[in-house]
């Protein structure tokens, strides 16, 4: 028979208050334990609308926005479960590549190409203004981005081999275009994926940064111009979105070649020194991806066409969430929603 424990000089009521502590604390930890086990997921919603779409402004954890084809135009306010979909009068046929919302009620949205069309909205989309018109032949936009304080910028194809750009200081209320003489000049075959309405970013310090694809796949720093170590050289291959972290002293650029979305070659680039050199990373994404966002420090999301991928350590592993395509991602500017939105109306939750 075992021996009995020694509990001498030990009160067994105190004994037992322990014990009632610890088991819960224990339950606790193994509770604990499991929900960081779970592996992140993708909750896809029902298609709202038969549209692609590619545009995507995450507001907080309860206002997002998304734009596509067919001059499709989504709102939600309850943190993506539900959405309310918004004609824009006029605009049936156009292609809407990308859209930036500043709440429930204030956002606009880009039309692609000949005429290029930007429109904004102060009332929940019920009315929508053109704040920017260009029919010149050749003129196709590809993607805006905005700082917090309202300043915001819009890339195009290339016309005549210098970039087209546009510029706001008012939120988009009103554009300048940068005279092309100092736009920086792109090679013959080279220009932007609209894929994702993320391949540019406006810097706190009014730099502007776009990457580039198809014959060649750069880097674009104001008037500096890097190669990418990304795939490239043929009309579907190159650079897709850019993503930028600490002022811009972290970069990651993500692309491939949509064509071929499950190759795995040549789709991510980082960096740690503003862009001046670049390296792959140590295990990369699993295909062709169109769109990357930082989440914090460390985590990255990025998706594409033949699935999602996740980094916890800045970029350098990637792992498998999910094998369903989307063409965009975002996180939410204050909050902590992130949101994915793809072909035929598809919505995706991204569950940490």
């Amino acid at each position: 028979m075992p021996a009995r424990p020694d509990v001498s000089g030990f009160p067994v009521t105190s004994f037992l208050r322990g014990m009632k502590a610890f088991l819960p604390s224990m339950g606790l930890a193994l509770l604990l334990t499991q929900l960081s086990a779970r592996p992140q997921s993708i909750e896809t919603l029902p298609a709202g609308r038969n549209t692609s779409l590619r545009g995507l402004s995450v507001v907080d954890d309860r206002v997002a926005w998304v734009s596509g084809s067919r001059g499709s135009v989504g709102r939600s306010t309850n943190g993506g479960r539900t959405w309310t979909w918004l004609a824009v009068p006029g605009f049936e046929t156009s292609d809407f590549r990308d859209i930036e919302a500043w709440d429930e009620r204030t956002a606009v949205v880009m039309a692609v190409a000949e005429p290029a069309w930007i429109l904004r909205t102060d009332d929940g989309g019920i009315h929508w203004k053109v704040v920017h018109t260009d029919t010149t032949r050749g003129v196709f936009l590809d993607a805006m981005h905005f700082r917090r304080d309202g300043h915001g910028i819009c890339v195009g194809d290339p016309i005549g081999s210098r970039l087209y750009e546009l510029r706001t200081t008012d939120s988009g209320r009103s554009w300048t275009k940068t005279p092309a003489l100092r736009s920086p000049i792109l090679e013959d075959g080279e220009a932007f994926f609209a894929s994702s309405g993320s391949n540019t970013v406006l810097l706190a310090d009014g730099r502007r940064l776009a990457v580039t694809g198809g014959r060649r796949s750069r880097l674009i720093d104001e008037d500096i111009i890097t190669e990418l170590p990304l795939r490239q050289g043929g009309t579907s291959t190159g650079a897709n979105s850019l993503a930028a972290y600490g002022h811009g002293r972290k970069l990651i650029v993500v692309g491939g070649d949509f064509s071929k979305d499950r190759d795995t070659s040549g789709t991510c680039a980082l960096s740690r020194n503003r862009g001046r050199s670049w390296h792959p990373p140590g295990k990369g994404l699993k295909g062709y991806r169109s769109s990357v966002v930082y989440l914090d420090r460390k985590q990255l999301l990025a998706c594409g066409t033949s699935g999602v991928d996740l980094s916890t350590d800045a970029g350098m592993h990637w792992k498998a969430v999910s094998r369903e395509g989307f063409h965009v991602t975002a996180k939410a500017k204050k909050g902590r929603l992130v949101l994915l939105a793809g072909s035929g109306g598809r919505i995706g939750i991204y569950n940490p």
